[in-house]
């Protein structure tokens, strides 16, 4: 399970980054910083990989999960610029986290459904901590192959408390949306948060909402708070929920609902 958290690690990678660029370019909007504007044809697939410091297309050895980047010290082998750490670090922390699954849950559907559902996570993370989105594309399949993976059986979350998961991860985010708009005028989350609580919803069921809410917003206030007597915040003071939500549901995941819910008192 490892070997293949690495592998899907790599290509989150590649989703990571294109993906914020594609639906910029779908919205008629400008793609986040590249090297160079994008070609005519840009997916997941197309173009080949290649080095995000200077375009040339990338040979196999290049392509080999963490392996390639400790080979190259970090460097790109063209033009000697630094690779960014998002990439071994994406790679190492799925391969973590299939593994874990793979101990947690054995050899078969119910690992690798669970390890699924950890690898969106990590990419809507990361994708969320750069661009401050949370796209559909992601969230909302997530939330149906958590509904689908209850009505199976696979992951024992009754699917009673799956629906009702989703009904309340939505409506709960929505109301804090409306309630702090109408008292500050301001926006203090997306509705790319609503769907990514509700995805979790579907996967762990209602009763594990509170826990999950209560450790993201925790850890996003103690982040928040260290970011801006530190680094600084970013423009507008924004700090994106989203990667605190899916932290919480890794927790949940590679911990055991029983433990989170034990470690917050109920």
């Amino acid at each position: 399970m490892g070997l293949l958290g690495l592998l899907i690690g790599s290509f989150l990678s590649v989703v990571v980054v294109r993906l914020p660029r594609m639906l910029a370019r779908q919205w008629g909007e400008v793609p986040p910083p590249t090297h160079s504007p994008l070609p005519e044809r840009y997916n997941l697939a197309l173009p080949a990989s290649h080095a995000p410091c200077c375009g040339q297309a990338l040979r196999w050895h290049h392509n080999l999960p963490v392996i390639s980047y400790l080979l190259l010290r970090g460097r790109c082998g063209f033009c000697g610029a630094r690779i960014g750490l998002m990439y071994p670090a994406l790679e190492l922390s799925t391969a973590v986290v299939f593994a874990v699954c793979g101990w947690r849950f054995g050899a078969g559907i119910t690992a690798l459904c669970w390890a699924g559902l950890c690898a969106a996570l990590l990419a809507l993370a990361w994708i969320d901590w750069q661009t401050t989105l949370l796209p559909d594309d992601i969230t909302l399949p997530l939330l149906w192959a958590g509904l689908v993976a209850s009505a199976t059986g696979i992951t024992l979350t009754p699917l009673h408390s799956a629906v009702w998961g989703v009904v309340a991860g939505y409506v709960s985010l929505w109301l804090v949306y409306w309630a702090f708009k109408l008292i500050t005028g301001k926006e203090g989350m997306g509705y790319g948060d609503f769907k990514l609580f509700a995805a979790l919803g579907a996967w762990f069921g209602w009763t594990l909402l509170v826990p999950i809410i209560l450790w993201s917003s925790i850890v996003g206030a103690v982040v928040g708070i260290a970011m801006k007597y530190t680094v600084g915040l970013r423009e507008g003071g924004v700090v994106p929920f989203g990667p605190f939500l899916a932290g919480a549901g890794l927790l949940a995941v590679l911990a055991g609902p029983h433990k989170l819910m034990a470690w917050t008192g109920l």
